[in-house]
């Protein structure tokens, strides 16, 4: 199976990037919102972010152009029939991202493949949503999309082998990345990982073991960490991270999984992260550190 035409649902921060990406990669894409004022929001930070490319020569004006190009703004969602794989980003909330898969189930030929992009949720329970459950499968890319070389490729219960095959000829060939099967679980590898860290540097905050920046800089230089937890928590989004760590929690009744008290009272505040310009540091529109 060739992939030419990739469908993105849901132009959020991860939607965003996965569009940008597979654009770069030489794909076209069909990037689906709600509204056009999202979809317009969206390509404002795409564009930004190709800007920031450009002032470091990471790539020229031109390619710039032509990875636009290949995005294609859409609110119709059943332009998606004409994709060859669909990869829905849609916030993380099991109910939102049924409705989703019950209306791409009804507009995607049975070729389709259909991917999610959840870090916690149940494939086999968004599979149950379809006609086709073994079309259905779970890719999960690593913020930031362009940088991080890791997709985990997670099996629901009825994921077919030729789906998963094709998935992961897909990754490791079309988009040039390192692919991991991951079987259901509770936030799979990465999330199950990074979640358990970001809420032990939230306790060792709270206990005043440490400041933000000093612990932060332990694990960014004492450990080759690109960012360091907090910041890495605001960059993921501070109410990602306790519904994670809710559901992980809720699923294992293990207390490593119970979230933080501070993490808690930041979500209470708004105190999101780069989404709202305040989390453990503060951002800028752009989403740099001020």
């Amino acid at each position: 199976m060739s992939f030419a035409r990739i469908g993105v649902v849901g132009a959020g921060t991860m939607g965003q990037g996965i569009a940008e990406m597979l654009a770069a990669k030489g794909l076209e894409v069909m990037l689906i919102e709600r509204t056009p004022e999202k979809l317009d929001q969206a390509w404002e930070q795409i564009e930004i972010s190709l800007d920031k490319q450009l002032e470091k020569w990471a790539i020229t004006p031109v390619e710039k152009k032509l990875i636009l190009s290949r995005i294609a703004k859409e609110t119709y969602i059943h332009r998606l029939a004409e994709c060859d794989m669909v990869i829905e980003t849609v916030s993380e909330d099991l109910e939102i991202k049924k409705e989703v898969f019950r209306k791409l189930d009804e507009v995607c030929p049975p070729s389709t493949i259909l991917a999610s992009n959840t870090s916690t949720l149940s494939l086999t329970e968004l599979a149950a949503e379809t006609q086709y459950p073994e079309r259905v499968i779970g890719l999960h890319f690593l913020y930031p999309v362009s940088k991080i070389h890791l997709v985990e490729i997670i099996r629901a219960l009825q994921t077919g082998e030729d789906v998963f095959q094709e998935t992961r000829k897909f990754v490791e060939e079309t988009i040039q990345k390192r692919g991991i099967q991951v079987y259901e679980s509770p936030g799979f590898v990465t999330t199950r990982l990074i979640c358990v860290l970001i809420n032990e540097a939230m306790h060792a905050l709270s206990e005043r073991v440490a400041s933000a920046d000093d612990i932060d800089n332990a694990m960014r230089i004492g450990y080759d960490f690109h960012y360091g937890p907090l910041e890495m928590a605001d960059r993921f989004g501070l109410d990602s991270i306790l519904a994670a760590m809710e559901r992980m929690f809720r699923e294992f009744g293990d207390v490593k999984y119970r979230p933080a008290v501070l993490l808690k009272q930041m979500v209470r505040a708004g105190h999101l992260g780069t989404k709202t310009g305040q989390g453990f540091f503060r951002y800028d529109k752009d989403g740099d550190r001020i």
